[in-house]
């Protein structure tokens, strides 16, 4: 299975630092990564990371190599629901690039809608 990961790097999760943020959502996901063993695909060779930072970036990859991914993973909808409201029509195009959308840590409050 193939699959691509998303990380926000601009959310403070749970009352976490920035930082503290981005190494809670990348332990997590690559720890799922490892126990699914997925196999990360990254398009552009001049990426500094594994995962993608910017759905934008993520989306224009997509479009460009015009091949179709197993999973899409990230951590919470928090992370990506920014993206989603303000990008409704390109989260749809991003999506159906993907078999399958992959939260790692599911939403335990009720109150919370899932933006996904």
């Amino acid at each position: 299975m193939q699959g691509i990961y998303f990380i926000n790097d601009r959310i403070c999760l749970n009352g976490l630092t920035k930082e503290e943020s981005i190494s809670l959502q990348e332990q997590s996901l690559k720890k799922f990564i490892n126990d699914q063993k997925i196999q990360v695909v990254k398009f552009n060779p001049y990426q500094l990371n594994d995962y993608y930072t910017i759905p934008h970036a993520l989306l224009y990859d997509l479009k460009k190599e015009k091949v179709h991914i197993d999973c899409f993973m990230y951590y919470s909808s928090q992370v990506i629901e920014d993206f989603i409201y303000s990008y409704p029509a390109k989260w749809l195009i991003l999506k159906s690039f993907f078999k399958e959308l992959i939260s790692i840590e599911k939403q335990n409050d009720l109150n919370i809608p899932e933006v996904v």
